[in-house]
């Protein structure tokens, strides 16, 4: 939070305390930047919020604050009410201001607050199979992932990035069937290849890349052996390759939790939270299966946990896992599933809730569906390979940056179009060109030859332009904004964010003139104001893993 916005709710809670003695409940002291600058520079609804609380008209309740805030807030210039009874404020340009040597002294940690109050939390995302390449449904998980992640350490949270590795299903058996048949490929041999296997490019190179380093010593092998052998050869080298993948796309994981970790010692995991939810009278038996009771805990039928012929179901390693997650110390869990996932939200909750755990311990954002367009039609596959288009040849055609920007700008509630030639393009069409442009020219401003060196001043008084006042306001609201969305999980508020302020500067650039030799003290305090928007853009860009070039 802002200075100045955090004055101004000191203020309003003083006011109320000696005009009502009341202490205002937590949500009600707001205060925004109004949409239309004419009403002021900041607003607050807290009157209309406390009408009913203290049964007078909103209208009466604003001028008794007003007044009193008068004598509390000395940086506003004027106080106002308006309509119903919006209190709305007009602060002395100082004032405003000032927000830039607060800036310029913190630099890179600019944004970061500590509203997260050092609290643990676990994030797991992308969390994709090990049996291929990840691909553009993956990348929106990942940035949205990570840009959260970003947001959350900003801001004081004790953050742990973690990947669960599903290692222990089918699907890894055939991917070591898969690899088999094409290491016995490569030798000109025959082995069948599951139907159900895996036939993209990548298992065919891995495949080849052992055959290479080990010869055919695995040709005449016990099956039992060779099986193991190429199950987890493969396992171990799509992992290598997704983490590279990741790290191309500027996304770090601190934690890799493998299924199979709840299988070792005779799942000894699992059989502890087996009897844990029977000894809470949490399952039952029935035609020779073992059953968690679920409906009692919302879900719409009650689920197996392990069939009838002994083998668990996906769920029982899972609930072990997120007991696991808890028992390392983290007892808030957030978990980017894809939005296929939805009544397996309901029924992790729900066994969570059966354990004992408060209702809030997981959260779950379900990540829709994105469809990759070009021209305005729909492109499934990469034009190399003839599959599914990988993070890697996106990140190769339109860029890190781009891809990271358009896949964290929406809500990932809703369904997406990325329109890769908009990626691509080098123009102000194109949001993510459009705030680092803004961030190159600030920095050209006060890097071009004949500029004059700046230097910090105690007061800007000099800065009126209304461009200059809109730029104030959204550098000085920028903690606020990293804070809101940390906690409310929205990244694409920081694209919001950036758009918005480089419109403002644009704007600026193109109406006002930084440097004038004529006015030496005028430049000075511009260059202290463009200073302060390049740490702040560029601060803004790095929270969702976009950079912020120099030069364009």
């Amino acid at each position: 939070m802002n200075d100045i916005n955090a004055r101004i709710i000191s203020a309003l809670k003083e006011v109320l305390k000696e005009k009502y003695d009341l202490d205002a409940p937590a949500g009600i002291l707001t205060v925004e930047i109004p949409k239309d600058p004419k009403m002021g520079d900041y607003s607050s609804t807290c009157a209309m919020r406390l009408a009913k609380t203290l049964h007078q008209n909103p209208k009466m309740i604003a001028e008794t604050i007003a007044e009193g805030l008068r004598e509390k807030l000395p940086d506003a210039e004027t106080i106002e009410i308006a309509g119903p009874g919006f209190i709305n404020f007009r602060m002395k340009k100082s004032a405003l201001a000032s927000v830039i040597n607060t800036i310029l002294d913190a630099g890179a940690k600019y944004g970061h607050n500590n509203s997260g109050e050092g609290k643990k939390i676990l994030v797991e995302w992308v969390s994709a199979n090990p049996t291929g390449e990840l691909h553009c449904g993956h990348a929106r998980n990942a940035a949205w992932g990570d840009s959260i992640c970003r947001l959350l350490e900003a801001s004081g949270w004790d953050v742990l990035r973690e990947y669960y590795v599903n290692d222990a299903g089918n699907q890894i058996v055939m991917l070591g069937e898969s690899l088999i048949a094409r290491y016995f490929e490569y030798f000109g041999k025959e082995y069948p290849l599951p139907p159900d296997g895996y036939h993209a490019q990548d298992v065919k190179d891995i495949a080849v890349s052992i055959a290479e380093a080990e010869g055919d010593r695995w040709l005449d092998a016990d099956p039992k052996e060779r099986l193991a052998y190429f199950m987890a050869e493969g396992k171990n080298r799509e992992l290598k390759k997704i983490d590279a993948d990741l790290k191309l796309y500027g996304v770090r994981i601190d934690s890799w939790i493998h299924e199979t970790l709840f299988y070792e010692n005779d799942k000894a995991r699992i059989k502890a939270v087996l009897k844990r939810m029977d000894d809470l009278g949490l399952t039952y038996e029935k035609d020779g299966a073992l059953w968690f009771k679920s409906t009692e805990y919302g879900d719409d039928k009650d689920r197996v946990l392990k069939k009838s012929d002994g083998t668990l179901s996906y769920m029982t390693p899972d609930i072990a896992n997120h007991v696991y997650k808890v028992e390392r110390g983290y007892p808030l869990l957030v978990d980017l599933w894809g939005a296929d996932h939805h009544s397996y939200v309901i029924r992790m909750k729900a066994a969570l809730k059966a354990l004992g755990y408060p209702a809030d311990t997981l959260q779950v954002d379900l990540i829709q569906m994105v469809r990759m367009v070009e021209d305005g039609v729909e492109v499934k596959m990469s034009k190399r390979t003839g599959n599914a288009i990988t993070i890697r040849e996106l990140c190769e055609d339109v860029g890190v940056d781009a891809a990271r920007w358009f896949f964290v700008s929406k809500d990932v509630a809703t369904h997406m179009d990325f329109d890769m030639k908009l990626a691509r393009t080098r123009s102000n069409d194109n949001p993510v060109y459009y705030a680092q442009y803004a961030y190159t020219r600030m920095f050209n401003i006060l890097h071009k030859e004949g500029t004059p060196e700046f230097r910090r001043e105690d007061s800007y008084d000099l800065l009126t332009d209304p461009h200059e006042t809109e730029m104030l306001k959204l550098i000085a609201e920028f903690p606020k904004t990293v804070a809101e969305s940390a906690k409310n999980r929205t990244p694409n508020r920081m694209c919001n964010f950036c758009q918005q302020l480089a419109r403002e500067f644009h704007s600026y650039y193109n109406s006002c003139r930084v440097s004038d030799p004529q006015n030496p003290e005028l430049t000075n305090q511009r260059l202290g104001l463009i200073s302060a928007v390049m740490i702040t853009m560029k601060n803004a860009l790095d929270l969702i893993g976009v950079s912020a070039p120099e030069k364009m």
